[in-house]
């Protein structure tokens, strides 16, 4: 783990208050569930490791780590303090980075988080974009299967800027970028391969690929409720953990599934049959951050919205929720 204290903490005296860098020692004594492997890869002795452990637990009122004979492993108290020092290391990380951009400082790191699709959909052209505009700053791609998670990662720290659905009641700032166009997959052969859309009552007779990360609405998973809404109920096939898994499946003739426009075409390949659903689906996406973006962050958000709104996608978007990755209607 990097160390973000720049040498504080180490000296005579460090016991008197808690420290970024015995908070980053404590974070790297968890994740390698080991003092020794820890000191060597701090690059301290075990002494001066344990000494600064010590040091905290004094700060805080109470043993943190529970020495065992082959390692360490979290006390209750150190359980309820681990997010918060996450939060506290990854904060400072951030705020470093923040500042090396606001000073015009070309190198550093810029990390972004996004939901599954639009990682696989949409980021490649972008970084591609990005790397040839920004080579000096490396990029850090999180990847999460669904909204909930993608929003408390961010929220931790993990990242300093999402590319996803509008967050619900976000105490940060939320940019909009584009919209993203929610679509049915369908094999060659299937009958309606002719056409360019279809209505969901039409599919009231076929099987469906569902995602795992398909949201609720009023209490049902979203393709129950859109459905019940057309009069019947989906028979479910296969549930996927991925899009592109169920646009796959769609594709080999498993069931019928939905996906963004920008998943089907060019992350997965073109050997479906794409169709819109009439009337058309269809969600605002935004860049979503616990500060407000500065530096390579603001210009990665300039970025994107220049990529955004994609091609062929409708004009106007009628709802955050999301299915299968991809947006759809309000609840009503």
């Amino acid at each position: 783990m990097q160390d973000v204290h720049g040498g504080a903490g180490d000296g005579p005296g460090a016991g008197a208050g808690m420290s970024l860098r015995q908070m980053e020692y404590f974070l790297t004594v968890v994740e390698e569930a080991s003092f020794t492997r820890a000191a060597e890869l701090l690059h301290v002795t075990q002494s001066a490791l344990s000494h600064q452990i010590k040091a905290l637990e004094r700060s805080v009122g109470g043993a943190l780590l529970e020495r065992m004979p082959r390692g360490a492993r979290l006390t209750p108290m150190g359980r309820a303090f681990l997010p918060h020092a996450e939060l506290a290391v990854r904060s400072a990380a951030q705020a470093r980075r923040a500042a090396r951009a606001a000073a015009g400082a070309e190198g550093g790191e810029l990390h972004v988080a996004a939901v599954h699709s639009i990682a696989v959909g949409v980021l490649p052209d972008v970084f591609a974009r990005w790397r040839a505009a920004h080579p000096g700053v490396l990029l850090h791609l999180h990847e999460y299967a669904t909204t909930e998670a993608l929003e408390e990662e961010v929220q931790r720290g993990t990242a300093d800027l999402a590319v996803g659905p509008a967050p619900a009641d976000w105490p940060g700032t939320v940019v909009e970028v584009g919209q993203e166009e929610i679509v049915l997959v369908v094999p060659f052969d299937d009958r309606f391969a002719g056409r360019r859309t279809v209505t969901l009552p039409e599919l009231a007779d076929r099987p469906w690929v569902r995602c795992a990360m398909e949201p609720v609405i009023d209490g049902e998973r979203f393709l129950d409720w859109a459905c019940g809404h057309a009069g019947f109920r989906p028979r479910t096939a296969v549930f996927t953990e991925h899009t592109s898994t169920a646009v796959r499946m769609a594709a080999a003739g498993v069931g019928v599934c939905t996906a963004p426009s920008h998943i089907v075409g060019g992350a997965v390949g073109e050997d479906c049959v794409v169709l819109s659903p009439d009337p058309p689906w269809v969600r605002a996406l935004t860049v979503f951050a616990r500060v407000p973006p500065t530096g390579a962050a603001e210009a990665f958000v300039d970025l994107l919205r220049e990529t955004w709104p994609l091609p062929g996608a409708p004009a106007a978007p009628t709802g955050p929720h999301e299915v299968c990755g991809a947006p759809a209607p309000v609840s009503r």
